[in-house]
C-alpha cells in the first residue's frame, strides 16, 4: 500500500469558527477521518460537474465512505453556470431529496462548483454545513478558500452571494493529475498573484522553477499551493469580509472581471482573464507611478511565460471602464484598484486618473506581442 505524507494542516479564522484546510499529496485516503472530526451530519449531500464526477467521482466515493452518503447533484463547469438558474436548481434538487438542517455539502470541483455550492450552503434552510474538495488548481489555492460565495448576473461577476465559511477543505494535489493543461495554467495566474501581492520569495521560485511546475513537478507544485493556501488563510483570518486588506487578493480582478462579463464569460477560463488582468494592472501600476518599470517588466513576464491567452476582446475602453464601474470594489462612483509598489507588495488606489486608464486599456491588447521591457 503506498504510504502517503502527513497532511499540512492551515487554520483559517472565521466569524463563525475556525476551520481547517488539509493540503497532502493522498489527503483524500484520510478524508474519513477528517470528516468524523466534524459535528455529525444526517446525510452528505455532494455537488460536483458531470465532467470533475467522471474523472474523480469513484475515488471520492471511496474515501467519503457510502454511510450516509445521499445524493450527488450535478452543475455543468465554466461560468455561464454560475447563475441565479443554477442555484435554484440545486436548492430544489436539495429540498426533493429530503435534505434537513443536519445535512451536509461536499463540493466536489473548481472554482464555479465550489462558489456556487457554497451559496447553495448559505441559503438553504438557512444555512447548512459544507466541506470543499476542490479539484482545480485555481481552487486549491484560491477559491475553495476564505467563505467567499456567489453566483454572477449578467451585469457583473459574483454580483449576488454570501459570506460563507466551510467546516472543512481536503486540497488534494493528486487531484490536479487529470486537470487539462488550459485550466492548469490559468490556475497558475492566481499562484502568480500571491508572489505579487505578499511573498517576494514565493515570486522568485516561481520566476526560477515556473518550467517545473508547468509539468507538475510533485515538489515543487506541493510547494506553491501550500505557500499559497497559507497566504490566503492569514489575510482572510484579518479581514473575512473584504473591508481592508483582503481587497489585495483582487490583483488583476477589477480588469479581469470586466473582461469575463463583457464576453458574457465565454472566452476565457478566470485564471486567464485574471492573467490579462494582473498585466493590465502592472501597467496601470507604472503609467501611474506606483509600480517600477523593473517590476512592471518582471510581472508581465512571469504571466507571459504561462503560454497562450485568449485574445483581447474588440471592445472599446468606454465598455470596459463601465463593467469596471460595476465592480464590487468600487465607492461612491470611483474606480478602486489593486497596485504593486513592490514585489510581494499591493494595496488598493482609488484615486487613479481614468485617462491612465483609459490609455492602458488602449495598449493592453498588445501585451502578450510586444516586448515586456517597459523604460522610465
Amino acid at each position: 500500500m503506498r504510504a502517503f505524507m502527513k497532511p499540512k494542516l492551515i487554520s483559517v479564522s472565521a466569524a463563525g469558527g475556525r476551520y481547517t484546510i488539509a493540503i497532502a499529496p493522498g489527503v483524500m485516503s484520510q478524508a474519513q477521518r477528517l470528516l468524523a472530526a466534524l459535528p455529525p451530519a444526517t446525510a452528505t449531500f455532494v455537488i460536483t460537474s458531470p465532467r470533475v464526477w467522471r474523472h474523480v467521482g469513484k475515488s471520492v466515493s471511496r474515501a467519503l465512505g457510502v454511510k450516509k452518503f445521499r445524493r450527488v447533484l450535478f452543475l455543468k463547469d465554466g461560468e455561464s453556470s454560475k447563475t441565479i438558474a443554477g442555484f435554484e436548481s440545486l436548492c430544489r434538487g436539495l429540498s426533493r431529496a429530503g435534505a434537513d438542517r443536519r445535512a451536509r455539502i461536499v463540493a466536489v470541483g473548481g472554482g464555479v462548483v465550489g462558489d456556487v455550492a457554497g451559496y447553495v450552503a448559505a441559503s438553504y434552510l438557512r444555512g447548512i454545513a459544507l466541506v470543499h474538495i476542490p479539484t482545480t488548481l485555481v481552487a486549491q489555492v484560491d477559491s475553495a478558500i476564505g467563505g467567499k460565495t456567489g453566483v454572477n448576473l449578467p451585469e457583473g461577476k459574483n454580483l449576488v452571494g454570501a459570506f460563507y465559511p466551510p467546516q472543512l477543505v481536503i486540497a488534494d494535489p493528486l487531484l490536479l493529475r487529470t486537470l487539462p493543461p488550459r485550466e492548469f495554467r490559468g490556475g497558475l495566474a492566481e499562484v502568480i498573484k500571491y508572489g505579487v501581492i505578499a511573498d517576494k520569495a514565493l515570486f522568485l521560485f516561481l520566476e526560477q522553477n515556473l518550467e517545473k511546475i508547468l509539468k507538475r513537478d510533485p515538489a515543487a507544485l506541493g510547494h506553491v499551493i501550500t505557500r499559497c493556501a497559507e497566504i490566503k488563510a492569514r489575510v482572510v483570518s484579518r479581514d473575512e469580509r473584504e473591508s481592508g486588506l483582503r481587497e489585495i487578493l483582487n490583483f488583476g480582478h477589477t480588469f479581469g472581471h470586466a473582461l469575463e462579463s463583457l464576453t458574457a464569460y465565454k472566452r476565457y477560463q478566470h485564471g486567464e482573464a485574471v492573467a490579462w488582468g494582473m498585466m493590465a494592472a502592472a501597467l496601470l501600476g507604472h503609467e501611474s507611478g506606483i509600480t517600477s518599470p523593473h517590476v512592471a517588466a518582471r510581472i508581465i513576464s512571469l504571466v507571459r511565460r504561462l503560454g497562450h491567452l485568449p485574445a483581447w476582446p474588440r471592445l472599446s475602453p468606454a465598455a470596459l471602464l463601465r463593467a469596471m464601474g460595476r465592480d464590487k470594489k468600487t465607492r461612491g462612483g470611483k474606480l478602486r484598484f489593486v497596485l504593486a509598489p513592490a514585489i510581494g507588495k499591493a494595496r488598493s488606489y482609488d484615486g487613479i486618473a481614468l485617462p491612465l486608464v483609459e490609455r492602458v486599456l488602449h495598449y493592453a491588447p498588445h501585451l502578450t506581442h510586444s516586448s515586456a521591457r517597459l523604460h522610465d
